[in-house]
């Protein structure tokens, strides 16, 4: 079914080739940093899956150029608060002492699609540690990026989005929207006194697996594609299809910058 909405979809075959072009023509170029948010079935049918699309990226940026994208795996988090699908309150215990501690190498993403999940694979990708938000990074800077990744306030200071930002990098959006631009979580820790939330994932403590509890941010995704509808009514933000999927092409820090100022200027205890 999948694959015969996509074909459905396209207007054309989708190649490594055409999608290198289309990425070029959105102004991705070597030696950049950027991450990516996509999803496979809004690009159309294309030839070789997500392998093609990872492929695709690689080889416009080239060595010289870094490639992230968020690999998280949401199912490692405090189980009291789940909803997709929730389950019996008999069981939260059971889940806390019994969930494998994260490992960066085999833990899969969880509602991340086919592309990140591929690419968090690939030969060469690193991957940070943190067991619910972890980002993976191929390339010149990839180590810089997933290093010393919090385990408190992972989308914050210390977390790769704030390398990320350091360094300039950019942001495609592929076939998604705003709410899926996990930047924009990095400027909700930089609003002053953000309501903030306790969660808990299992870990390594001197060789030993725990249950441990950590502050995070109370993050409000549903307000990003708002602030994104703001963002490019007055910034610039690039806009094209990477196949035939609607995609767009911004810079991190002037997102981050945008969306800090907006969430300080709506917050959200003034109703």
């Amino acid at each position: 079914m999948f694959e015969q909405q996509a074909i459905l979809r396209s207007n054309k075959l989708v190649t490594v080739e055409t999608l290198a072009d289309d990425l070029r023509r959105l102004g991705l170029r070597a030696g950049q940093t950027v991450i990516v948010h996509s999803s496979l079935s809004r690009i159309g049918w294309v030839c070789g899956g997500p392998v093609a699309v990872v492929q695709a990226l690689l080889d416009v940026l080239t060595d010289e150029g870094t490639l992230v994208m968020p690999t998280h795996s949401g199912d490692y988090s405090e189980p009291s608060k789940w909803q997709l699908p929730p389950v019996p309150e008999s069981w939260w215990e059971g889940i806390r002492a019994s969930m494998p501690v994260f490992d960066p190498r085999v833990t899969p993403t969880r509602g991340m699609g086919a592309i990140p999940e591929c690419f968090r694979t690939w030969p060469g990708t690193l991957r940070s540690d943190h067991p619910a938000l972890s980002f993976a990074a191929r390339g010149k800077h990839a180590q810089t990026i997933t290093m010393d990744h919090s385990l408190s306030y992972a989308l914050g200071e210390c977390s790769p989005l704030a390398r990320l930002y350091d360094l300039g990098a950019k942001a495609l959006l592929i076939g998604v929207g705003y709410d899926s631009n996990t930047s924009f979580h990095l400027a909700e820790n930089r609003v002053p006194n953000a309501p903030e939330t306790i969660e808990g994932a299992p870990v390594l403590a001197d060789g030993k697996r725990e249950w441990r509890e950590y502050r995070e941010i109370d993050f409000d995704t549903d307000r990003f594609e708002e602030i994104g509808a703001a963002f490019e009514s007055e910034r610039t933000v690039v806009k094209g299809k990477i196949g035939v999927a609607e995609s767009r092409f911004f810079d991190v820090r002037e997102g981050v910058d945008y969306a800090r100022d907006w969430l300080f200027e709506h917050k959200r205890s003034e109703g």
